[in-house]
């Protein structure tokens, strides 16, 4: 302010302050902002030197603007004071409202603390309001107070100005100016503040979002042209399951198009047989092998692994399924598993598989007063009757979910037919057949073994088991049939194995002899194998040989 008298004040200085004040609201960066401050104290406010100390996050504060002095900003910017010994120097002195002035006379306690200072040493002064070399003038600067909040906030930094140019302490005025300059010097310096935390978290959220974009970019490259299918789908709500998004590989997988894939759900795609699969398979990190069906109504096998995907604000949360092509595998798994349970000659089951069937329908039940083996003992409803001779052969049933667990194998009663149906197991011994082999050598006794099975296979019913159990001996299981049943079987199945047989251009024929044995639960497959095989070998007996014998 020059040297005006106070009360009066040019118009010029109170332009030039509020120009200052303008300047330092409008500065481009926090930087500029205390600059600003620091030359505004020396440019409107009449003070050969003005210096900005800003708190720190750890309370002490640092000289962060410095002017007037170009030798004195050199020594001192960036050095730092302790918070202990500021709040020393504000706590001390007189208080001229909100500013504290420490004179000379007290001042020189302070000449040995921590706080960056530049002053010189004079002569006592003249008269009573004459500034000296070592007085101390400091403007503590506050955030706005919230409401309610007292009359300061936060300490934000200290106007420290020195050498008024007029050589006098400030008046009324002088002093009215500058505490109101540090006031909007705190607002100012908040501002910036709050604008260079926004400029940084802009540029921290513009460089998180190019990430996100290079990320889904990354993301969409990688569904699109996976080589295997993928697929997006709803997770919860009415829509769970529907399928959203397809890539290229698994549309070409299913030969559907993307825009009728999204009217599916996996659900809807998948084998009859393998609902229960898919159901069962859990919605994060789940596999599972099942068939989904083709545009051309056939179906292909696949695995599928699941990952569940939430978006970027954690909102709806989506199903991410990968769809592997394993028809080929499964193909080859079936076959192995197929020859391992078939005869490589004829395709029947084998010896394995025919005993693998037969003890599926068989359970272990009472054998003996105090000797229990039943699968129904195992599912907690013991088939075992304690009383009478110690054997109980009742049908009982173990109900699982409503459905019978086990339906016991029964007998039919005497040798006439009583209507009682059980699981008939029909032993074939070929006659005639070793003479074939001596003639025409194996390619031709492989032939008839061939044409035999084939015959076999034929005559029977649908869910009826033909099984080769080794070199010219074959079984038949036949469930729910009676005696007369079983029998009448049996002579149809010889009628069909007397039939001539061509082979490279001979005919041949081999006749049967057939034992019918019947399993019944306690009995293990190879008894009741054992059973049917001596039947046969009755049967063979009691049959001329010429009645036995094809030519």
């Amino acid at each position: 302010m020059e040297t005006e008298s106070e009360p009066y004040v040019r118009l010029a200085s109170l332009r030039q302050l509020h120009q200052v004040m303008a300047d330092m609201n409008t500065a481009r960066s926090l930087a500029d902002t205390l600059q600003t401050v620091a030359d505004g104290v020396v440019q409107a406010l009449g003070y050969e030197l003005a210096c900005v100390n800003l708190v720190r996050p750890d309370g002490d504060l640092v000289v962060a603007a410095f002017a007037g002095n170009p030798a004195a900003e050199a020594l001192i910017t960036g050095r730092v004071g302790s918070r202990e010994s500021w709040e020393r120097r504000l706590g001390m002195g007189e208080h001229w409202g909100d500013l504290v002035f420490i004179p000379h006379t007290e001042g020189w306690v302070l000449d040995d603390d921590d706080v960056p200072q530049w002053y010189t040493d004079g002569p006592a002064p003249r008269f009573e309001n004459e500034w000296h070399p070592s007085d101390r003038l400091f403007a503590p600067m506050y955030t706005p107070a919230a409401p309610g909040g007292g009359s300061c906030g936060e300490l934000i930094g200290v106007l420290s100005v020195d050498r008024p140019r007029n050589g006098r302490h400030p008046g009324a005025w002088g002093r009215e100016a500058l505490q109101m300059y540090a006031f909007q010097a705190a607002i100012a310096i908040s501002n910036a503040r709050l604008r260079a935390n926004m400029q940084r978290a802009l540029v921290r959220l513009e460089r998180e979002q190019q990430a996100l974009r290079a990320s889904e970019e990354s993301f969409r490259q990688a569904f699109e042209y996976a080589p295997s299918g993928m697929a997006i789908a709803e997770m919860g709500g009415d829509q769970h399951g529907r399928i959203l998004r397809t890539n290229d590989a698994l549309c070409r997988l299913l030969g559907r198009p993307a825009s009728a894939m999204r009217r599916y759900s996996f659900s809807d795609l998948v084998h009859p047989e393998d609902v229960s699969t898919l159901l069962r398979t859990s919605a994060e990190g789940g596999r599972a092998e099942l068939r989904l069906g083709r545009r051309d109504g056939t179906y292909l096998w696949v695995s599928l692994r699941n990952s569940v995907v939430a978006d970027a604000a954690d909102g709806p949360r989506f199903l991410l399924t990968h769809v592997e092509d394993i028809e080929d595998r499964k193909r080859r798994e079936l076959q192995l598993a197929h020859r391992a349970s078939h005869d490589s000659l004829t395709g029947l089951p084998n010896s394995a598989e025919l005993r693998a069937r037969l003890s599926s329908r068989l359970c272990r039940r009472a054998t003996h007063t105090g000797e229990l083996e039943s699968v129904d003992a195992a599912f907690g409803h013991p088939a075992f009757d304690a009383g009478g001779d110690g054997f109980d052969f009742r049908p009982v049933t173990q109900t699982l979910d409503g459905y019978d667990r086990h339906v016991h194998a029964v007998t039919p009663e005497g040798e006439r037919d009583d209507g009682t149906k059980g699981l008939a197991v029909l032993f074939c011994d070929l006659d005639g057949f070793k003479s074939i082999n001596d003639r025409f050598g194996h390619n031709a006794g492989d032939a008839v073994l061939i044409e035999v099975a084939r015959r076999l296979s034929r005559a029977v019913r649908d869910g009826d088991t033909v099984a080769r159990l080794g070199g010219d001996e074959f079984v038949v299981l036949a469930d729910g049939l009676g005696r007369a049943d079983a029998q009448d079987l049996a002579v149809r199945l010889r009628n069909e194995i007397i039939q001539p047989i061509r082979v490279d251009g001979r005919v041949m024929r081999v006749g049967g002899s057939f034992g019918i044995g019947w399993a019944h639960c306690g009995m293990t497959a190879d008894e009741v194998l054992k059973s049917a095989d001596e039947r046969m070998y009755v049967e063979k007996r009691s049959r001329p040989k010429q009645h036995r014998r094809a030519g």
